[in-house]
């Protein structure tokens, strides 16, 4: 007996067995999306503060990338695939984004080096670090060279001292990243961040609205840093609405950090910094969106998200409050980054019909 002569609805469609589950976005589109929402925060930090960001960002990609390639070939692996996945230039753009950008140049390529070979290869490589690769690049270079890292230049638009602003050109901000000199004196023409200004002044007897009455000071917390944030925001908005990102963390991480910090603004507020100072000033709005969503590192049950993402702020307000660093983002998360697998295994979903499969 001949068989039927196949219809065009046969020969068109040839599908497999079901269940059909459609593609997961991948690696290297969701890293392009994340480039591409940092770039406007970026082109802000480029104005606030300077062309420094442009070297920074140079040197960290670079030494991201050459690491990187060194890394896999040491492990014999295919180097075109993890090139192009862009996860190098991501942590690569968060830690410049984090440092100061006046930093001398070793700074980018020390904090790459722990990044990309110690945090991400030594533990397997992408997908199997257990601590996020840019805040172990910044917590180190933060603990061995805390004095270059505190070198920030006034926010763009600071009449008080716009005079001494202007002495710093480009070519005298590269000059000082690669060379350390310039021909004015560096504390003449740089400035503490808004976190580093109250820690100090704290500790120095001042009241907290005595310190936010200086000029570095917006309305709602440092001036420049209002606005980066704000863009950070809208680029987070973005991975929300491209589904990059799922919005239980950044909730839990902005809520949290406002209940948490609420008490101790209402109890003292000549000491504690008010919600939206902390929301406002420092990585609290990029730890949000970019830096504690990141899958690898952080939990994948969306209760555990929410817990994660509330530790992240518990912890960062008590290390802005009571700790010897004024912004205390990057120990939150990496603490965080170690209860994950915990997190994750007291909150797994419980699979379907097994209570209906007990005795």
């Amino acid at each position: 007996m001949n068989k039927p002569e196949p219809t065009n609805s046969d020969t068109l469609l040839n599908t497999s067995s079901a269940p059909h589950i459609p593609a997961r976005i991948s690696v290297q589109k969701v890293m392009l999306w994340v480039c591409l929402t940092l770039i406007p925060a970026t082109l802000a930090h480029l104005y606030y503060f300077g062309i420094g960001i442009i070297w920074q960002l140079l040197l960290s990609v670079s030494s991201a990338y050459l690491f990187e390639w060194w890394c896999l070939n040491w492990r014999k692996q295919p180097i075109k695939p993890y090139i192009r996945d862009l996860s190098a230039l991501v942590t690569a753009w968060l830690f410049a984004l984090c440092i100061a950008p006046i930093a001398p140049w070793y700074i980018s390529i020390v904090g790459m080096f722990f990044a990309v070979v110690v945090a991400k290869h030594l533990f397997g490589g992408l997908g199997h670090n257990i601590f996020n690769p840019a805040m172990v690049g910044f917590c180190v270079i933060l603990v061995a060279f805390p004095q270059p890292l505190s070198l920030w230049l006034p926010p763009e638009g600071l009449s008080s001292i716009s005079s001494s602003l202007q002495q710093l050109n480009w070519l005298e901000v590269t000059e000082w990243i690669f060379t350390g000199v310039i021909s004015e004196q560096i504390d003449a023409v740089t400035a503490a961040t808004p976190l580093s200004a109250i820690q100090t002044g704290l500790q120095q007897g001042y009241s907290l609205s005595e310190v936010t009455s200086k000029a570095i000071f917006g309305d709602f917390g440092g001036l420049g840093w209002e606005w980066i944030a704000n863009w950070i925001f809208l680029g987070g908005l973005v991975l929300l609405y491209k589904r990059i990102i799922t919005w239980h963390i950044p909730a839990a991480v902005l809520m949290t950090t406002i209940a948490f910090s609420t008490p101790f603004y209402l109890f003292n507020a000549d000491v504690f910094m008010s919600p939206q100072q902390h929301v406002f000033s420092g990585g609290i709005m990029l730890a949000a969106f970019f830096i504690a969503t990141d899958p690898t590192s952080g939990c994948s049950s969306f209760q555990g998200k929410l817990i994660f993402g509330a530790g992240v702020a518990v912890l960062t307000v008590l290390i802005r409050n009571f700790g010897a660093f004024p912004d205390g983002v990057a120990f939150a998360i990496l603490l965080m980054n170690m209860s994950a697998p915990l997190i994750d295994r007291m909150t797994i979903p419980q699979p379907y019909g097994k209570k209906r499969q007990q005795p």
